[in-house]
């Protein structure tokens, strides 16, 4: 058990999930490495079907990817990922570094 603001909840507090390494590859895909450890895949032309991700549909601004306070960000924090949403919809790879 663990209390947050006077809240108590049950099981053990997880930390909280950070990008720590993002590299964009071909087909908009990002290779991305989170505070686990652990490397993900992960394929962004489905977010292309929501309006705030449009911008990223150009090479150019997909490829301008980079980390902020471990959140995967474009366009000066205009775009965001979640670090949770990275996590769940990547596949895992076993090579800790960028294809």
């Amino acid at each position: 058990m663990y209390i947050i603001d006077g809240i108590a909840y049950a099981g053990e507090q997880k930390p909280a999930l950070r990008v720590s390494g993002v590299r964009p590859l071909d087909d908009f895909r990002l290779w991305v490495r989170f505070s686990t450890g652990e490397t993900k895949i992960f394929d962004c032309k489905p977010l292309f079907k929501l309006p705030i991700f449009a911008p990223l549909r150009t090479p150019e601004t997909f490829h301008s990817v980079y980390i902020d306070y471990g959140v995967v960000t474009w366009m000066g924090g205009t775009i965001d990922i979640a670090p949770e949403t990275l996590y769940d919809g990547g596949a895992p790879v076993q090579e800790a570094s960028p294809a």
